[in-house]
């Protein structure tokens, strides 16, 4: 059976640590989906990526996909565990998409997820927990990384908030909610 899994939780929580343990306990072929654009300009988040790369075994599988995850999560095999990480990169990657091309973009997302034959393990950050952006791009980005992670783990069979220091099992612990009015 397919499993769907989300890790939540704010910055620098542990969310891709537990999310690298849930993929090796699979017993799967890992298959680590980056959603980072590579800016080589960037050193600072070049050193993040160095060390998502010094943490992952050796014979994990790599795959760049900072556009299409739905054809990644559609092209997945049974045997194999899918880890993306992260869906706020991928979010900001998307973000100067026109709201009906985004709410299709995120829809095709579910849709693959829904259909998945691979298992998925996906990273989404939590950012609504802080003050509203002051900025018009930065609250489209909550809003829509907000949006996405509520309809993921609506889907999910098993939600992870991972915060200090605890991955604790939300879908254990807590209450779904009615599905979200747009």
């Amino acid at each position: 059976m397919t499993k769907i899994i989300l890790v939540t939780g704010p910055a620098r929580s542990g969310k891709s640590e537990w999310a690298e343990t849930l993929a090796t306990d699979s017993s799967k072929q890992v298959i680590y989906v980056a959603t980072s654009l590579v800016d080589e300009a960037d050193l600072e988040w070049q050193s993040r990526l160095e060390q998502h790369r010094n943490r992952r075994p050796t014979n994990w599988k790599i795959l760049e996909v900072p556009i299409d995850l739905s054809a990644v999560v559609r092209s997945g095999k049974s045997s194999e565990c899918l880890l993306i990480d992260s869906l706020g990169t991928w979010t900001a990657n998307l973000l100067e998409q026109a709201a009906p091309v985004w709410e299709q973009t995120q829809q095709d997302l579910i849709a693959s997820l829904k259909l998945a034959t691979a298992d998925v393990i996906l990273v989404g950050e939590e950012t609504g927990w802080g003050v509203v952006p002051a900025y018009p791009a930065g609250r489209l980005f909550r809003d829509r990384l907000g949006t996405l992670v509520r309809q993921i783990g609506a889907i999910a069979d098993a939600v992870y908030l991972a915060t200090g220091g605890y991955a604790l099992n939300l879908t254990a612990l807590g209450t779904p909610l009615p599905p979200a009015k747009n």
